[in-house]
């Protein structure tokens, strides 16, 4: 028997071992993020000793931070401001900036008070904003605060 290569053999084997090769990125990749794990970063709020959530997680290159409220007599331009000042303080300790900020969640007590919070919150995080969502929460934000925000950043 002849030992012949035909051009349809040779892109075959080229083929396989592309798919071998990739294979194997795909996998180390997978190994990756199975490594990376959910990390806590900031103080664990207790509720009657037991733990109730976290104010700040990382998780790979992701930083997540709970909610920021402004518990104190005030207009809604203090407390945006009061709260905008909390995240960036948060974000700053875990090696964030208000730059890197992805995601921003922001509960209003009033949905009347989203101009003036919005007055505020303008130019907060640079010239690419983040994503947001803004929503009036039905009773009002826990401890009497007039806006509350947590949000999704990225890490160096």
């Amino acid at each position: 028997m002849e030992n012949k290569t035909t051009r349809r053999g040779s892109f075959k084997k080229i083929g396989m071992g592309l798919a071998a090769l990739l294979g194997i990125s795909s996998v180390r990749a997978m190994e990756k993020e199975a490594v990376s794990e959910k990390e806590v970063v900031g103080d664990i709020v207790l509720d009657q000793d037991i733990p109730l959530f976290s104010g700040a997680v990382k998780h790979g290159n992701t930083l997540y931070v709970a909610g920021k409220g402004a518990h104190f007599e005030g207009d809604i331009k203090a407390h945006t401001d009061h709260v905008l000042k909390e995240l960036e303080k948060e974000l700053v300790k875990h090696g964030s900036s208000m730059e890197k900020v992805l995601k921003v969640n922001v509960y209003l007590a009033d949905l009347a008070d989203y101009k003036q919070m919005n007055e505020v919150f303008r130019g907060r995080f640079g010239k690419n904003p983040p994503v947001r969502t803004t929503v009036a929460t039905y009773g009002g934000v826990p401890g009497n605060s007039l806006v509350e925000m947590d949000c999704i950043a990225a890490l160096d």
